[in-house]
């Protein structure tokens, strides 16, 4: 049975008083149960949720149109400044 919201005690010991309130999930929490990540205090379980998320690495797309264009433009404005230092120059 989990303590009422209200009551004091923790989400997760309802034998323990309460000493603060997960920013997330806004379970009352004791001190074993808190955790300051980012200077702000988090239950294990959502702090836990948090640093999953931040961990996942996003799919990687190697050739995308937009990155090609990008490359090709490069490309071209390196060619197009050896020509014109080769006409300043040459």
């Amino acid at each position: 049975m989990h303590a009422a919201l209200g009551s004091g005690r923790c989400h997760y010991h309802p034998e323990r008083s309460g000493i603060g309130i997960c920013v997330e999930c806004r379970s009352v929490i004791c001190a074993e149960c808190t955790t300051q990540f980012e200077g702000i205090n988090r239950c294990a379980t959502c702090l836990k949720a948090k640093l999953a998320k931040a961990s996942t690495l996003l799919e990687r797309k190697d050739w995308t149109v937009h990155g090609v264009t990008l490359g090709l433009l490069g490309v071209g404005s390196l060619y197009a400044g050896v020509l014109m230092l080769a006409k300043l120059f040459g």
